[in-house]
């Protein structure tokens, strides 16, 4: 490892855990001791997370999951540090609809609102929300998008006229608490996402794929982001076991997929399988479906990605291993590490026990609440004239 490397995983990290907003239990593929979605249990989730050093949480989107932003705000009442990463949809919500949202959440949690754009990879996801545009259609609309919610989030009005969002006389009345609007976040490995990252995405989100990998997606970001003039930090997305020795991390893998027969494993590939999203595929390809060839890096597991869909990979070994590993992708340019572990309430617990002594973690200072009345100064609430459209006429 080069001098230059080996600062670089030394340097801090910052973990970030997961909202189980579909669902939570013990075992993949299996619904005994399943945990429903019920808001007391993902509170609890979070608050653990916020007590233990965890710098914020991710809320997944889709039809499956509970929507994000009510989890978001809800959550946001009942923990003090928590950053929330929620998911912004290009093409289900208008971009002046989802900015007001963005800046009223990052107003009402005092600047804990990060904003995960999701351009989605599941065609059939999308037509059931109204979209109906190929691939790289989504990603040419998730570019005027952004267009839009970066001008209004820079303040003053907007029109815009493209070929899939229009906008005449757009304004955000409220800013958010962040200069410039919440931190923009986005994982996708095709060529129009890395593209969509270099001109707009502050931090780009990998899944876990071996080092090597990881690197070199890293080095392709900053090379396209920097051809703009602009500057990108990274992150992975990895499921989790750890524990206090090898051996016991690596029984508690085997025994979170010992409930998955050969045909649950099969049908769950075939539906992977037509994913639109080439990050799926690279996900994918690291195991083929066999769950006798699941090691594909030390320490690094892919056995979630036999039957669930995005992150397929999970860091798995001592607490001593697995921070190995984490100073080691630290090295490829990884700096936010968003994690999970099933259980998620108690391996929040197990994660932040055992394995935050052993790294060096970024200190997360949040801003106090401030609400100020709005770009319209004094007039309060009711800016303009206009009270919005159910409000007093």
């Amino acid at each position: 490892m080069s001098r230059s490397s080996a600062s670089r995983s030394d340097a801090p990290v910052r973990p970030f855990w997961f909202i189980p907003a579909h669902g939570d239990g013990r075992w993949l593929g299996d619904a005994e001791g399943a945990r429903p979605t019920a808001f007391d249990y993902l509170g609890q989730v979070a608050q653990a997370a916020d007590r233990l050093g965890f710098e914020g949480v991710l809320i997944p989107t889709g039809r499956t999951c509970e929507d994000s932003w009510v989890l978001a705000s809800a959550m946001a009442a009942i923990t003090r540090r928590l950053k929330f990463l929620v998911a912004v949809r290009p093409g289900v919500t208008s971009p002046l609809f989802a900015a007001r949202q963005a800046a009223t959440l990052d107003r009402v949690s005092g600047g804990r609102l990060l904003v995960n754009v999701v351009v989605g990879g599941d065609a059939s996801e999308m037509a059931a929300d109204g979209v109906f545009l190929s691939h790289d259609e989504r990603y040419a609309q998730a570019e005027e998008y952004l267009t839009v919610w970066n001008r209004l989030m820079a303040g003053g009005k907007v029109d815009f006229d493209g070929q899939h969002i229009r906008a005449q006389g757009s304004e955000l009345l409220f800013d958010p608490v962040q200069p410039g609007g919440p931190p923009l976040y986005l994982g996708g490995s095709s060529e129009p996402a890395l593209d969509l990252t270099a001109r707009h995405i502050d931090h780009y989100l990998t899944w876990g794929e071996p080092p090597d990998q990881v690197a070199a997606k890293v080095a392709e970001v900053r090379r396209r982001a920097g051809a703009q003039g602009r500057e990108v930090r990274f992150g992975g997305r990895f499921h989790i076991i750890v524990r206090e020795t090898e051996e016991a991390a690596w029984a508690e893998a085997e025994r979170l997929i010992s409930r998955l027969d050969d045909a649950t494993i099969a049908k769950a590939q075939a539906r992977l399988a037509k994913s639109e999203s080439v990050g799926q595929a690279r996900m994918n390809a690291l195991h083929g479906g066999d769950r006798h060839n699941l090691v594909i890096y030390p320490n690094l597991w892919a056995g979630v990605g036999l039957v669930r869909g995005g992150a397929g990979t999970a860091l798995v070994g001592s607490a001593e291993n697995v921070a190995d590993r984490i100073r080691e992708y630290r090295a490829a340019g990884l700096e936010t590490f968003v994690l999970s572990g099933y259980p998620h309430l108690e391996e929040a617990y197990r994660t932040a026990e055992l394995l935050f002594p052993l790294l060096n973690i970024a200190s997360s200072e949040t801003s106090a609440p401030k609400v100020s009345p709005g770009r319209a100064g004094e007039t309060g609430p009711y800016v303009r004239g206009s009270a919005g459209a159910t409000g007093p006429s």
